[in-house]
């Protein structure tokens, strides 16, 4: 948190929403969109996992931070057992199943590096410090 002023300057959020990008485009062509039920499931996987990213980072305390990247992270190995769904359904090919699970993977372990990190220092996060928080925009002021 000490580095990133912005959700949309970590690493974490970037996969993420590249990872979401490319469900969606999945999910929009080809056999799988008449299973609207899984297409639904693995939308909103991917999309909690950005959100979740996102939201824990705004909360602007560590251990709030790392409780919504535990979330995100269990969203990524959800939406890894609907492509393996996909697949086995068949709806998707080995090579895009292989590429996105890739993708999923890469995604996982960024944000376990992301939690290793915000559970070994000793920084609480911005809403702890008057200063930090203060100059953070505040819901609903227009910024």
């Amino acid at each position: 948190m000490a580095t990133a002023n912005r959700f949309e300057d970590l690493e974490a959020w970037k996969k993420a929403r590249e990872l979401n990008r490319r469900v969606y485009r999945l999910t929009r062509e080809g056999p799988i969109t008449r299973d609207f039920g899984l297409c639904d499931q693995m939308r909103r996987a991917s999309v909690s996992v950005m959100c979740n990213i996102a939201e824990g980072f705004e909360r602007g305390g560590r251990k709030e931070f790392l409780q919504f990247l535990s979330v995100a992270k269990g969203s990524v190995g959800e939406l890894r057992a609907q492509l393996v769904a996909a697949l086995d359904a068949p709806y998707i090919e080995q090579a895009t199943f292989d590429d996105l699970v890739s993708l999923a993977i890469e995604v996982s372990r960024i944000i376990a590096g992301l939690m290793r990190y915000l559970q070994t220092c000793d920084v609480p996060g911005p809403k702890y410090h008057a200063t930090t928080a203060n100059t953070r925009p505040e819901a609903g002021s227009g910024s």
